[in-house]
């Protein structure tokens, strides 16, 4: 099977997953009429047109090649000495965020350029032109190109993107990467407003990760509701919502948003707030990125920086000790909202089945690893309250079950910005990997206690990790943003914890990945919408191809938000899967063709 003919085979999967198993693959991957231009059309713009774009640019238009072909020696850019660093590299996700094509997971390139040289390498994964702005005007030349010629457009900021928003072949990408800078306000006033906000405030440009805004913060002595991996931008961060260490105690991040400039479709270049274009303010916060135009900077509150105490857990049992095992992690879950009440977060991971080599852990066990934390923002909050409050929880989840092992470690940081330097090293990439996610309210981790243990143990198949994060409750609930809403999904308002079932394959087995596929979506992640049917999920971190993905990522605020779009992008400049508005259009071999 030829490489192309590989990928047409994998898209036409998941598009017909997508459907429905009802639809024939065949008739799903028919080709429509009235299809973006590609290379292979009369209607791709020349290359002189190529290169007039690039001249308006001032020379930042890139051609790039495939990031791995440093590593074969049939593509024009193999370089052997190269190669190593690139291969060493690749497994970060530093990498894939500087590259202006890369993404963090291969699937959303189609493997097609992986930096091993018994690979296949070719671009066919990748944008053939990126528009390198460090400017609103220099994405506004993109987009207008894009919207007049009739290409394909896409936006990427890092490439940390789990549903491959970031990523789509025979298109011009506008990477934001370089639209930097950071300015603090004492307080912000928004532009067409008539008053100030009485609030610390940090503008920044869309390139901005969370790893420069978070330093740049503790210096100010401020903390901000960021993203807990260092190279997450803020533009599909505060688009999609924004989970974050703080979020349980200020609610989402974008909640905090003030202001946003962005490019339109129609390529205006606004300033959105409470003020002025308050539909565009409403939809881009929470709304979902590349949808309704590229942010090019935001301004988002900031918050004094406040003790952070944390608690380690660890709990295991051999495999011998399963139904133990399950019992307590049900008990830990059930106990989640009583915790989350007290001021209590946490990112955790529950494991079934697995060996841990780092650890010298050769013998298959199952386990869960939580960072559990608190900062102590009220006189109420101490070190010591934490510290009895967390010794309780654990001595009553994991009472009557000695054979479960568990541990508990505490440790104070002076800030949030010292716990995170400490306790995150660099993000990996460079693999395949998809993600499926739900959002679990009080009713799903109390109401019924054997419906709980079975749906945690089906998420997490033997040899996989599910994520169980407490960043929701009453402060997400009860968030007061600016002009009284956004477009952040209504679960959000009412769910304690963010569920998140990963998996991943080697990459050319279409095999694996159709059985990891299938898996996360009819089993895994099926268990925890039958346990939370009314909740949905988290368009961040979600699976891409959600059933009724209106419903499940935005609720009741999709009707509102697919008017917005159709009002801003009635030509659908902007499309991307899956994301509002969506409907019309479909990829039928890597080409975007209307439904």
């Amino acid at each position: 099977m030829s490489l192309l003919k590989r990928f047409t085979v994998v898209a036409c999967f998941l598009h017909t997953l997508r459907l429905g198993a009802g639809v024939a693959a065949t008739e799903s991957c028919t080709p429509k009429p009235s299809c973006k231009a590609t290379p292979n059309s009369k209607s791709w713009p020349s290359e002189q047109e190529w290169a007039s774009l690039n001249r308006t640019l001032s020379g930042q238009l890139l051609h790039p090649p495939p990031p791995g072909a440093v590593c074969h020696p049939g593509q024009p850019t193999y370089n052997a000495t190269t190669c190593p660093a690139v291969q060493q590299a690749w497994l970060t996700s530093v990498y894939h965020s500087d590259n202006p094509v890369s993404s963090l997971q291969n699937n959303w390139n189609n493997d097609t350029c992986l930096p091993y040289p018994t690979d296949p390498c070719s671009g066919q994964g990748y944008p053939i032109y990126v528009v390198n702005a460090t400017c609103a005007e220099d994405v506004k030349k993109g987009v207008d190109f894009a919207r007049e010629k009739n290409v394909r457009l896409i936006v990427k900021g890092t490439g940390h993107d789990y549903l491959g928003r970031s990523s789509a072949p025979n298109s011009l990408s506008i990477w934001t990467h370089n639209i930097k800078g950071i300015t603090f306000h004492d307080s912000f006033k928004p532009k067409g407003c008539q008053f100030s906000i009485d609030t610390p405030a940090v503008t920044a440009g869309a390139g901005t990760q969370m790893l420069e805004l978070d330093d740049q913060a503790q210096q100010k002595n401020l903390t901000i509701v960021g993203g807990g991996a260092g190279t997450v931008g803020v533009g599909g961060y505060l688009t999609g919502g924004g989970h974050s260490y703080f979020s349980t105690t200020y609610g989402m991040a974008a909640d905090q948003v003030l202001e946003i400039e962005m490019v339109t479709p129609g390529g205006d270049i606004l300033t959105v707030n409470e003020c002025q274009n308050q539909d565009l303010f409403w939809a881009m916060r929470g709304g979902g990125g590349s949808t309704f135009g590229v942010l090019t900077s935001v301004t988002v509150k900031a918050f004094p920086s406040y003790v952070f105490a944390t608690a380690n857990i660890l709990v295991s049992s051999s495999i011998g000790d399963t139904d133990a095992f399950w019992n307590v992690m049900t008990n830990m879950l059930s106990q989640f909202p009583a915790l989350n009440d007290q001021g209590v977060a946490s990112y955790n991971n529950i494991a079934a089945n697995v060996t841990v080599p780092e650890l010298n852990i050769t013998t298959p066990i199952n386990g869960f690893s939580g960072i559990f934390f608190l900062p102590l923002t009220r006189p109420s909050n101490t070190t010591e309250s934490f510290a009895t409050v967390m010794n309780d929880f654990v001595a009553l989840t994991t009472k009557g079950y000695p054979q479960v092992a568990f541990s508990i470690t505490f440790t104070t940081y002076s800030n949030f910005f010292d716990y995170y330097m400490t306790g995150n090293g660099p993000l990996s990439g460079g693999d395949d990997v998809m993600l499926g996610s739900r959002l679990l309210d009080v009713k799903a981790l109390t109401g019924n206690y054997t419906a709980l243990k079975q749906a945690i143990q089906l998420a997490t198949p033997a040899g996989e990790v599910t994520q169980a994060n407490l960043v929701g409750g009453k402060n997400v609930w009860n968030a007061k943003p600016r002009g009284g809403s956004n477009a952040v999904n209504p679960a959000w308002r009412k769910a304690y914890v963010h569920t998140i079932a990963i998996t991943s394959w080697t990459a050319f087995d279409n095999a694996a990945m159709k059985f990891q596929v299938n898996q996360i979506n009819s089993t895994r992640i099926q268990a925890l919408r039958d346990l939370a049917p009314d909740m949905g999920a988290y368009i961040n971190e979600a699976f891409p191809y959600e059933p009724n993905f209106q419903q499940a990522f935005w609720g009741d605020n999709y009707p509102r938000l697919l008017k917005i779009k159709r009002e801003f992008d009635p030509s659908d400049v902007l499309w991307c899967q899956p994301c509002v508005g969506n409907e019309r259009w479909h990829v039928v071999d890597d080409v975007l063709c209307r439904l």
